[in-house]
């Protein structure tokens, strides 16, 4: 099975020799910051489209239905993508998975000439295999490839990056309609277009990110000893998700991560501004999300000195905010200003509605930054936390895809929001139960990291031999 390009024998169990710098190519910090500028070009980009409500058109219904279908098949997708990624690699997973998002911009391009809905909704479900391919590959890379005690700031790394991309996609459409003022409607074909410039720069970038055998954190350690899996071996290890306890405990969290964004964007950004002001509206809230991130990295790394009391208090932190902040949005949704707003033209009434979109993103990043943390919490080694994430992923999508389609039955807005508030309350007593029956202190992580195990191998027949060699540029293991 060979060795890797620093000559290291892979069959070993030993460790390779610690190194200090946190930029070499192959060093988990390198990593998980190419991984978040492929997503700040793909799903950071995607993000910013959605942000605009209905896609950037005046009727929301062939985003509603094309944001089903792709939540649809990204809920079997994002369950299956950890074995996937398992058997490919993160080069063909993640190419594979980023190149479906330029198609679903592109079908906008196109429903924005000729109003025909066919063309997105198919993207979306095309969107939906490929996201749950890559956010799978993601979850990977960002759960196990940094240090046991710093998830929670390199999850932090990786998100701003991310969502860095939210930003900038904010302000493509806000420039771009900035002298379009309160008449128009949907956005031009200029916005679609330069969302496609950047998905395809992350698509090809795709190609940079190193499979977790090949990672080596500082202490010397590998991110996997898995050097081959299978089809049947991951058919396995995903069906027994379903009644393995710690993902149930996580389904709540895991159906109400995604579930409150058609609120978030189609009946307050929306309907309650115009849109040059819902294109700078995306620029704050996916720049609030980096700063919660942020936050919520250092709380879960960084307050206290047990690992398991970091876990608490960040889910008590996240559960007091975003108690606040729903709260907010209900009395503001009981008193919807009677006009639309925009940034320049509706003066202190503007405030409250901007500052409530703004808190939207700051609970988001610190939700799911919080989640992250505490799937990574589970397990050290990708092969793992590939298929947690891809359970996590799976769960979230179908819960996004019921809840575009509650939109599209016109289910009224407050109706919405009081659902929303009531699942994410539902998953914090759940995920205080999982740390404290399931999380390990952080000497007791790093002992396991140490003393490594021998190799998991699936010894390949003589045909796969002959393949392995083929395609070992690809990594399709």
């Amino acid at each position: 099975m060979g060795s890797d390009p620093n000559g290291n024998n892979q069959e070993s169990g030993t460790q390779i020799p610690a190194s200090s710098s946190l930029f070499r190519y192959n060093s988990p910090l390198v990593q998980v910051i190419l991984i978040g500028l492929v997503c700040f070009c793909c799903p950071g980009m995607f993000n910013a489209l959605s942000g605009m409500g209905g896609g950037g058109q005046v009727n929301s219904t062939a985003s509603n239905n094309s944001l089903t279908a792709l939540y649809t098949t990204f809920a079997i997708f994002g369950i299956l993508g950890g074995g996937i990624y398992n058997l490919l690699g993160p080069h063909l997973t993640l190419f594979a998975g980023c190149s479906t998002y330029v198609l679903y911009a592109g079908s906008f391009l196109y429903y924005n000439h000729y109003q025909h809905q066919a063309f997105a909704v198919v993207s979306g479900a095309i969107l939906g295999v490929g996201a749950g391919l890559l956010w799978a590959a993601e979850g990977a890379i960002m759960t196990s490839y940094p240090p046991v005690n710093r998830k929670g700031t390199y999850i932090s790394i990786f998100w701003s990056i991310f969502n860095m991309g939210g930003v900038i996609g904010g302000l493509i459409p806000f420039f771009l309609n900035y002298h379009r003022g309160d008449t128009a409607a949907s956005v031009n074909d200029g916005t679609y277009i330069g969302f496609m410039a950047f998905m395809s720069v992350g698509t090809v970038l795709s190609l940079a990110i190193l499979p977790a055998r090949k990672v080596v954190r500082d202490d010397g350690t590998r991110c996997t000893n898995m050097l081959y899996s299978n089809v049947g071996t991951e058919a396995i290890e995903i069906a027994k998700l379903f009644y393995n306890w710690k993902m149930l405990l996580m389904v709540p969290a895991s159906w109400s991560s995604n579930f409150f964004y058609t609120y978030q964007f189609n009946h307050v950004n929306k309907t309650m501004f115009t849109l040059r002001t819902r294109g700078l509206n995306n620029v704050f809230y996916w720049g609030a999300q980096m700063l919660g991130s942020v936050g919520i990295g250092y709380v879960m790394d960084f307050s206290f000195k047990s690992r398991r009391k970091r876990g608490l208090v960040g889910i008590l932190v996240v559960s007091i905010l975003g108690t606040g902040i729903w709260a907010g949005a209900l009395a503001n949704q009981i008193k919807t200003p009677p006009k639309v707003l925009d940034f320049k033209d509706s003066g202190d009434s503007f405030a409250g509605p901007f500052v409530l979109y703004f808190s939207f993103g700051l609970l988001d990043a610190m939700f799911q930054s919080m989640v992250y943390w505490v799937i990574g919490s589970l397990a050290n080694d990708s092969e793992v936390l590939s298929r947690y994430t891809g359970f996590y992923k799976g769960i979230q999508s179908a819960g996004a895809a019921v809840a575009w389609q509650i939109d599209n039955h016109k289910v009224s807005a407050k109706t919405q929001l009081t659902v929303s508030w009531i699942l994410t309350t539902i998953s914090y007593p759940m995920l205080l139960v999982l740390v404290l029956m399931a999380v390990k202190e952080d000497k007791g992580e790093e002992q396991e990291v140490v003393v490594e195990e021998p190799v998991k191998q699936v010894v390949p027949s003589s045909a796969d031999n002959i393949n392995n060699h083929s395609n070992n540029g690809f990594d399709a293991k």
